[in-house]
C-alpha cells in the first residue's frame, strides 16, 4: 500500500469509471506508471490495460479570522487514472 495512497471517489470519476472503465487513485509523486500498474493488479487482482498520470498543482486557499487573514496552500498530489480490462470493476463500497 506504499504506493497508492488512497483511491479518488468523485462524482467526476464515477461518471468516468462507468462510461470508460476507468479508475482513479491518489499516489507517491515518486512513483512510476510500472509501479502504479503493479501495484492496483496485486491489490485488487484486476487486470491493467494503460496508466495516466498527472500532478495536479495545491490550490491557494485564504480564511478570514478574528487577527486578520490567513493564506496557505493545499498541497501538491500526484493522481493516477487506471484504464481497466473489460469485465473487471473494482467495488470501493464493498467493506462498508
Amino acid at each position: 500500500m506504499g504506493i497508492i495512497i488512497k483511491p479518488i471517489v468523485t462524482e467526476k470519476m464515477t461518471k468516468i469509471g462507468e462510461k470508460f472503465n476507468r479508475v482513479g487513485f491518489r499516489v507517491e509523486k515518486t512513483a512510476n506508471k510500472l509501479e502504479i500498474k503493479q501495484a492496483v493488479e496485486t491489490l485488487y487482482g484486476v487486470t491493467v490495460i494503460s496508466v495516466n498520470t498527472s500532478i495536479c498543482n495545491g490550490k491557494k486557499k485564504s480564511r478570514y479570522t478574528k487577527s486578520g487573514v490567513i493564506n496557505g496552500t493545499m498541497p501538491t498530489y500526484k493522481k493516477a487514472v487506471v484504464t481497466l480490462k473489460e469485465g473487471d470493476t473494482i467495488d470501493f463500497y464493498s467493506n462498508i
